[in-house]
């Protein structure tokens, strides 16, 4: 995806930076080669650009555009889908309840690469093998969409953003072609394991993905579907036909190295490391019983932790568009019911004992984490957070039966 810029700042306030990219940048001889004698007949030449991950968390993911090349200039105009305005009334808002409204804006391809070659971020394009007509549509199309009344279009994260949209322009001009050879095939991934994936570089950021989602980010992908990720979309197209049965992609072409890490690779899932570091903390919780105070100052940030990830989860299914965390089995472990422990473990740091409701909403915690691991075993539409359950669940259990018994001594340790 592209910086939070301005809808139109960058096409002013870079141009200047873009003359000076394009005569450093390879793409300079990519137009060069398309700059001989051509009649007004001729059509377009299509590509797809893609930019590796960056660094900065809006760049986890990656990034795409369309490109096209005039056939009697050789001016390459970028069609970038991943604009956005934050100067936009209540624009912080409509990020919290998932209502973001994006831009599509056609600059030089100079001027687009700049920002990846400061960055270090690597870029490849794929040439299409269209028929002239397409070719030609989709450049019409692309051109009439550009305009500033026809730009906006409302952002989702999996399923418009900036790859599905250059995926969904493609599938335009073949009529339907790259759909119908990519929604029958699946490799097994799914919004969560590409989000986790991809945002596993950093930690905060991969962990609100793996609690934030719901079941909905755990069905099976199929080809079409995974091309939300820009560099799944040209490993997609790279086994495409076009409409006279050729190779979709005619060639590939490097515009930029790419200078930092790489992007991340896949790697198996395992439960059992944190079942195990859970069972070591219920453990630390049974072996601290004689001292509450201790306990309860331990206690305190556990609780607000899950207390305001629950509240945050509930957020986002009831007073939200975001769909993809919707339904989030993680508000069973995470539950805002742990906010009314807080004054509970306030009372046992000064050596107090709670009062009685203390032990019911203690044990309530307890018996709806548990409930989430019989939902897990018993659901017929899984959420891929056993992880989470395993975890939780010991430590929920163990501060239950020890802070929970009616006979609770506060000692003053």
């Amino acid at each position: 995806m592209r910086p939070p810029l301005n809808r139109w700042s960058p096409c002013r306030l870079l141009f200047v930076l873009s003359l000076l990219a394009m005569a450093s940048l390879p793409f300079g001889a990519l137009a060069a080669q398309d700059a001989a004698p051509a009649t007004s007949a001729e059509a377009p030449r299509i590509g797809v650009v893609t930019m590796q991950p960056g660094e900065i968390f809006f760049e986890r993911f990656g990034h795409d555009a369309l490109v096209v090349v005039d056939p009697v200039t050789g001016d390459a105009t970028s069609y970038n889908f991943g604009y956005f305005d934050p100067s936009e009334s209540d624009f912080i808002g409509n990020f919290v309840r998932g209502d973001m409204m994006y831009y599509l804006v056609a600059l030089p391809l100079g001027q687009d690469l700049s920002y990846y070659q400061e960055s270090g971020r690597g870029a490849s394009v794929q040439w299409l093998d269209l028929t002239p007509a397409q070719a030609r549509t989709l450049a019409a199309s692309l051109a009439e969409r550009a305009k500033p009344e026809n730009a906006r279009y409302h952002y989702d994260y999996y399923t418009a953003n900036c790859a599905t949209m250059v995926r969904d322009a493609i599938d335009g001009a073949l009529g339907g072609g790259l759909h119908s050879q990519l929604s029958g095939r699946s490799r097994g991934n799914t919004y969560r394991s590409e989000s986790v994936r991809l945002a596993s570089p950093s930690p905060w950021m991969w962990l609100g993905f793996d609690i934030g989602l719901g079941p909905f980010a755990d069905q099976p992908l199929s080809r079409w579907q995974e091309a939300f990720v820009p560099m799944r979309l040209a490993d997609a197209l790279r086994q495409v036909r076009n409409s006279e049965g050729r190779p979709l992609v005619q060639a590939e072409q490097e515009l930029l190295p790419h200078r930092i890490a790489p992007e991340p690779t896949e790697s198996p899932r395992r439960w059992w490391p944190w079942l195990l570091c859970g069972l070591i903390a219920a453990a630390g919780v049974v072996a601290l019983r004689r001292r509450r105070r201790l306990l309860g100052g331990l206690a305190l940030p556990f609780w607000l932790f899950c207390g305001i990830g629950g509240a945050l989860l509930t957020y986002l299914w009831g007073f939200s568009a975001h769909q993809a965390a919707w339904a989030n089995r993680n508000l069973l472990q995470l539950s805002p019911l742990c906010l009314l422990l807080v004054p509970a473990a306030i009372t046992l740091l000064r050596g107090r004992a709670p009062r009685a409701w203390f032990r019911l909403v203690l044990w309530a915690v307890a018996g709806v984490s548990l409930l989430g691991l019989v939902l897990h075993w018993l659901t017929l539409q899984a959420q891929y957070n056993l992880q989470w359950i395993v975890l939780l669940l010991p430590i929920h259990v163990a501060l239950a039966w020890v802070l929970g018994r009616r006979d609770l001594p506060v000692t003053g340790r």
